[in-house]
């Protein structure tokens, strides 16, 4: 898949998704499109890149199986 990034500078490029990662953490980009709009780096939610732990109580159920 191929993405659309905005860098620092304000150029804007297409690069290979899995490129999205390094760029972000190298600080080379300040958005990248996604398909319900732009993301801004720092400001928007980004899947993966942590973020806290849940501090709630563990809801799960335990199924035992017999």
């Amino acid at each position: 898949m191929i993405i659309r990034v905005l860098y620092q500078d304000d150029r804007h490029d297409y690069v290979p998704a899995f490129r999205l990662d390094d760029l972000i953490a190298e600080g080379k980009i300040k958005k990248f499109y996604r398909s319900d709009g732009w993301v801004t780096i720092g400001k928007d939610p980004i899947r993966g890149m942590g973020g806290s732990r849940y501090g709630g109580p563990d809801r799960r159920k335990i199924f035992v199986v017999k």
